[in-house]
């Protein structure tokens, strides 16, 4: 039988596990756990040169984030574990801003011109960016299409 773990002991875990795969890639980078809350455990690695962690278009921080909550999910065991969210050098919140900006220009063009865009397929985390940010643009709304991994979403005139 395997106690289980605390979030504190999980955060760490995930650190462990960060530090060992930064240090073998002999890369200059730390990973600390930055915030914990009731479920939720998010972990930032910090350093210089971390791109190929990140990836074209993030690819490979989402496929890390998977491989460290299959880690998360072995260590903890059967008991409770916490929701991750995983960033490096900040990444995720540069991210998010810069799809804002974008998603602010093509709202615009779709409230002037009264026209649907389509945006490119996109992971579940970027799309919640999109219908947020719409959310907050009079005359203009949002539609999911498709299915994962080419799920989009459409900008659509809403004309109040």
């Amino acid at each position: 039988m395997t106690e289980e773990m605390t979030l504190e002991d999980q955060g760490q875990a995930v650190v462990d596990f960060l530090d060992g795969l930064v240090k073998e890639y002999e890369a200059s980078g730390k990973a600390r756990v930055v915030e914990i809350d009731e479920d939720r455990i998010e972990v930032t690695i910090d350093g210089s040169d971390l791109g190929f962690l990140i990836g074209p278009g993030g690819d490979t921080l989402m496929a890390l984030h998977e491989v460290t909550k299959t880690v998360l999910q072995r260590k903890a065991g059967s008991g409770p574990r916490a929701r991750l969210r995983l960033d490096v050098a900040g990444y995720r919140e540069f991210r998010r801003s810069e799809l804002a900006k974008y998603v602010e220009e093509m709202a615009a063009k779709v409230r002037d011109e009264g026209i649907e865009i389509a945006l490119e397929p996109m992971s579940a985390a970027d799309r919640k960016v999109v219908h947020d940010t719409v959310n907050e643009i009079d005359d203009v709304g949002t539609i999911s299409v498709g299915d994962d991994p080419r799920r989009r979403v459409v900008l659509v005139p809403s004309g109040e």
